[in-house]
């Protein structure tokens, strides 16, 4: 029995960050003896860190034991099924980053080589027209896979597009309802033990106290505890990721009845827009470099282009792309905006979140504080901010574009080694090694490679081991599965409003029909083919 338990974690600062934080510690610090409170002030509101997500957060709904419907519901969400990005290779080029692999390997053989050898050989349509995701994508269609679907309809991955704010009230409630205490208030003060370094208490505006074991702040870009009060440090990429601000605004979706089940981000001048569907509104937002692009001026580009009435003032975000040089310093740990920030090129700011309290629980600390898991959380950490970084790198780097200062300026930069080495492998024969990452496996990095125009040279010569013939038969198959099995899902806003409507969408829902009509929503049916092989979640 551990005699030295942590019994008081304070959350500092609401939002998606604090209060994921703190469901998540409801559900696994259940334990009789350790209380989670949570201090935020509506005076400062929080900054949301982001509307669209990756599949990894899947898992992290249901370890909480989430509906998927009524979160979905609740949060106003809609389905996605990847990235199209246009205009980042060349003006006028587009591609699409989708969830789930490509194809199926051949014995042993990556399929992505085994297309390369292909695309030598014949015309062949482009890489993407082998990923399930990609196909519905392409065609607006959505499905969710059965517990005994086989292939293809079983790689259909998917993440959510959702509300940010109505995330965190989701998550508030949940957290409520298990014994998270949530305090209303302003932190005037932070003390600090004199002798250790480490917070102690807070002191609040109308005086109360507030007193700790472990500290997560969630205060946003400030960091309050991480940064003001310890000076832990900052690491910045903006030699790398020379964008430093945004605006965002949203506005009426163009087609309610049918939001796209995916992220679109378009290349720009002098950074890149996104553009978000949810059930009740789309969610705009320019990223830009202030070196190019006065904040007026972005406003105005931003304003400008959007695809229906705007809902709201625009918001101006400043921000520099790095990381805190320790996440996790003394007893305190930084989540969200507190711990770093990179741009959401690719939708993983709640994912930094979440894969930080995963490792915090996994690392869970008593009174103590042995240095050895602290510093194991921050060297977890670091790789994960870095690799994210080398993927986002990846985006402005591998370019043809000229037209302009900023994408001179990106495309002719000094990238990290870490990304050179990756750059110089697939140019040559399209080899990937990501062992021992969780994060933007083989697959995301062969779409946006090819798509950024990175085609390689050769392929493996191990591809050359199988028969021609067999290969040529075995790939039309599967384009073949893929395409008319989204032939046979529903729409996305079919699904949506069978399934899980929100009640702010301008669409009304219909009746369900009984489940035996819904062979799509939950889809069981024998698949056109069957080759065997799992799926990877991004």
């Amino acid at each position: 029995m551990n005699e030295q338990p942590i019994r008081r974690v304070v959350i500092v600062g609401g939002g998606t960050a604090g209060w994921m934080a703190a469901a998540a510690f409801a559900r696994f610090l259940n334990n009789g003896h350790t209380e989670v409170t949570l201090v935020e002030s509506e005076e400062i509101g929080t900054v949301g860190v982001g509307e669209a997500t990756i599949p990894p957060l899947l898992n992290f709904n249901r370890m909480l034991g989430l509906d998927e419907n009524a979160f979905v519901a609740a949060t106003s969400a809609t389905f996605k099924l990847g990235i199209e990005f246009v205009d980042w290779g060349r003006l006028g080029s587009s591609y699409f980053h989708p969830f789930g692999n490509h194809g199926h390997d051949l014995q042993g053989i990556h399929f992505h080589q085994l297309w390369l050898r292909e695309r030598a050989r014949r015309p062949v349509p482009d890489i993407a027209a082998w990923s399930m995701s990609a196909v519905a994508a392409a065609h607006g269609k959505f499905g969710r896979a059965g517990d005994d679907a086989r292939s293809p309809v079983r790689e259909l991955f998917y993440a959510f597009h959702f509300d940010a704010g109505l995330y965190a009230r989701y998550l508030r409630d949940y957290a409520e309802a298990q014994g998270v205490h949530r305090i209303e208030g302003r932190i005037t003060d932070v003390a600090v033990n004199g002798a250790n370094g480490h917070v102690e208490r807070l002191t609040l505006a109308d005086g109360e106290q507030v007193e700790g074991d472990l500290f997560i702040d969630c205060s946003g870009f400030r960091g309050l505890l991480i940064e003001e009060t310890l000076g832990t440090g900052y690491e910045s990429y903006a030699q790398w990721l020379p964008c430093d601000r945004a605006v965002a605004v949203p506005c009426a979706l163009p087609n309610p009845a049918e939001p796209d089940p995916f992220t679109r981000a378009t290349a720009k001048a002098a950074g890149w827009q996104w553009r978000i569907p949810l059930q009740h509104r789309m969610g705009n937002g320019l990223v830009y470099c202030s070196d190019y692009l006065s904040d007026d001026a972005a406003e105005a580009q931003l304003m400008a282009g959007l695809e229906g009435e705007p809902l709201g003032t625009p918001r101006r975000l400043r921000f520099e792309a790095g990381r805190r040089r320790q996440c996790w310093n003394g007893n305190v740990v930084a989540l969200g905006l507190a711990s770093g920030f990179i741009e959401p090129l690719e939708s993983t700011s709640i994912h930094l979140v979440q894969a930080a309290i995963q490792r915090l629980v996994a690392l869970f600390p008593d009174k103590r504080f042995d240095p050895a898991e602290r510093a194991e959380f921050n060297r977890q950490m670091k790789e994960l901010y870095e690799d994210v970084r080398d993927f986002i790198i990846l985006h402005y780097k591998a370019t043809a574009r000229d037209d302009s200062p900023f994408w001179n300026r990106v495309r002719t930069m000094d990238v990290p080694d870490s990304l050179a080495r990756k750059i110089e492998l697939f140019a040559g024969k399209g080899r990937l090694f990501r062992e021992g990452y969780d994060l933007f496996s083989n697959p995301s990095w062969v779409a946006v490679c090819l798509g950024q125009g990175i085609v390689p040279q050769s392929w493996e010569p191990a591809a050359d081991s199988l028969d021609e013939t067999k290969v040529t038969a075995a790939l039309e198959q599967m384009r073949r599965g893929y395409a008319e099995t989204a032939r046979r899902l529903p729409t996305h806003g079919e699904f949506l409003r069978m399934t899980a409507p929100s009640p702010l969408a301008p669409v009304k829902p219909v009746a369900a029909a009984p489940a035996a009509d819904l062979p799509f929503f939950e889809f069981n049916a024998a698949s056109p083919f069957d080759v065997g092989g799992g799926g990877s979640p991004i």
